[in-house]
């Protein structure tokens, strides 16, 4: 899961926590295709190294794992998931934010 980069020819290997692209798809057990689509959609982000590399966050391992997941037990479309994922996500922020409000007063 985790790369090794470097920041220049003379130092040690500094830790990544980005994920290369078939490590994703081996991760998430999601079909190449559905990973193009998402990327397509704008709703992954990843990293663009300079040999046009695609790595990704951590943090997108969980969002497509949750996505395949909702998409299996509901039997919908991938665009779909996405919404859900994405709302459920801004439902949490609100809720964090909401709980930090509360603790404020």
């Amino acid at each position: 899961m985790t790369q090794l980069k470097t920041t220049d020819t003379h130092s040690l290997p500094i830790r990544s926590e980005l994920i290369a692209w078939a490590r994703l798809v081996e991760m998430t057990c999601a079909e190449p295709a559905t990973v193009v689509e998402l990327l397509d959609m704008g709703w992954l982000e990843p990293v663009r190294t300079g040999a046009d590399e695609q790595l990704f966050r951590v943090g997108d391992v969980y969002r497509v794992q949750k996505l395949m997941r909702l998409c299996r037990d509901l039997e919908i479309p991938s665009a779909a998931g996405s919404i859900i994922v994405d709302l459920l996500e801004r439902v949490e922020r609100l809720e964090q934010e909401i709980a930090e409000l509360k603790r404020l007063l």
